[in-house]
């Protein structure tokens, strides 16, 4: 009988190299935003038929071709990482990209940053250093066989039968009758799909992996092209529910509930199927979920309350006219004991005697 296998501990150099790609990732993909941003204000400046109107000249545009390309740049990375990092690694650090995004609009796009968005800036670095610091170093799955015995557990059966009827549900019954009036419906479904695109991401990249390094060729195993078969498969589903989320809803609130939703899911699955979590102590568990809690805060100041014009200034007077106003009701109480005590009737209420 088989043992069952080791825990494979990441090497230190492997760790660093998917925390480089992740952030490297991230840098492109916020960046694509605003180059993008850039060629579609253009257009619109000359006169041409807005995208949301249904035009299509962007296309003739240098600036939105080279805004696509950096995204399919940060996509490689990103799908790169999966090679060297844990899951619940570099899913939750995804989060840089909106920071990136929102520190280059100031920059470029003369969108104001105002206090709860720098304090939202601030917490996505604080909570993605937490995360780094407690981030599993060890991984259950070896080699494909290994990943192919793990899919077959009942456990991760039972999530994958959940994703499906949860997103058959959302497509066909919820989405139709309440998908325009909440939020939640359609991020829900790309969430979840989005959770399994992460882990057949996981699994072509450990096939690529094995092949690139010689240790076997995956290549002509099916089952490594399944997995690239279900990464498109789920791709497509997730951006077009996306996509509509984005088109009902304002991008302020789908981007921190998206982010909330998908996290929580791959993190769910990467826990069920790859076991990352199994030999983390209690510390560590505790600090991904503070680090994750943070990164949450961060954004939701960053995108829910970012065009709130809140700064130093006006708390400062806030604050001064609190303590002036509490000042002036202690003095007024002050009178009015000093009166009791006197003798003196109040001059307002019940009048009391010494």
């Amino acid at each position: 009988m088989a043992e069952p296998p080791t825990a494979q501990v990441i090497s230190e150099t492997q760790f660093y190299i998917g925390l480089g790609l992740t952030i490297t990732a991230s840098f492109f993909i916020g960046s694509s935003f605003i180059i993008k941003k850039l060629a579609l204000n253009k257009l619109s400046s000359s006169g041409h038929t807005r995208a949301s109107a249904g035009g299509f000249g962007y296309l003739k545009e240098w600036i939105w071709w080279a805004g696509l390309l950096t995204m399919g740049v940060g996509e490689l990375a990103n799908f790169s990482a999966y090679l060297f990092a844990p899951a619940s690694l570099v899913t939750p650090l995804g989060a840089l990209s909106v920071l990136i995004t929102a520190v280059l609009a100031s920059k470029f796009l003369n969108e104001k940053i105002f206090l709860l968005g720098k304090i939202g800036c601030f917490l996505c670095v604080i909570g993605s250093t937490i995360i780094v610091i407690h981030s599993p170093k060890e991984e259950e799955i070896e080699n494909i066989e290994v990943l192919l015995e793990k899919i077959q557990e009942p456990a991760f059966i039972i999530y994958v039968l959940i994703v499906i009827l949860v997103s058959l549900s959302i497509s066909y019954y919820f989405g139709p009758r309440y998908g325009h009036r909440n939020v939640s419906v359609y991020i829900l479904l790309c969430s979840s799909v989005g959770s399994l695109t992460v882990m057949a991401c996981k699994g072509f990249g450990l096939a690529l992996k094995e092949t690139l390094s010689g240790t076997r060729n995956e290549l002509g195993n099916s089952l490594t092209w399944i997995f690239l078969a279900l990464v498109i498969f789920c791709i497509v589903i997730q951006m077009t529910y996306l996509n509509k989320s984005l088109d009902l809803f304002s991008t302020g609130i789908v981007t921190p509930i998206y982010y909330v939703m998908f996290t929580t899911l791959v993190i769910t699955a990467s826990a069920i199927l790859f076991k990352e979590w199994t030999h983390l102590g209690a510390n560590d568990i505790i600090g991904n979920l503070c680090g994750f809690l943070v990164i949450i805060c961060g954004i939701v100041l960053l995108n829910t309350f970012k065009d709130m014009d809140v700064n130093m200034l006006d708390l400062s007077r806030q604050w001064r006219s609190r303590r002036h106003s509490t000042k002036t009701m202690l003095d007024d109480e002050d009178e009015e004991e000093q009166g009791r005590i006197q003798g003196i009737p109040r001059t307002y209420g019940t009048s009391y005697n010494a």
